[in-house]
């Protein structure tokens, strides 16, 4: 299992309930979080298969953006 975190703009409720139906409904992400107190938005991924660039793009589909934190 690899975990990716991502800075975000998902910065409120109304966000989070917007992105969720992407990222619940890819089976590749087994787990996912939106920390909404950080200053980043920080989204954390865990996934087997999927490349930071594809998690972008589940998080682009939802109309938000996501860029990877090294």
């Amino acid at each position: 299992m690899t975990t990716m975190k991502f800075k975000t703009n998902i910065n409120c409720g109304g966000c989070l309930r917007g992105v969720t139906p992407a990222l619940d409904g890819n089976e590749a992400i087994k787990n996912w979080h939106v920390d909404l107190q950080s200053p980043d938005r920080t989204l954390t991924v865990e996934t087997e298969v999927l490349t930071a660039d594809e998690v972008k793009a589940v998080v682009a589909g939802a109309g938000y953006e996501a860029e990877p934190v090294h």
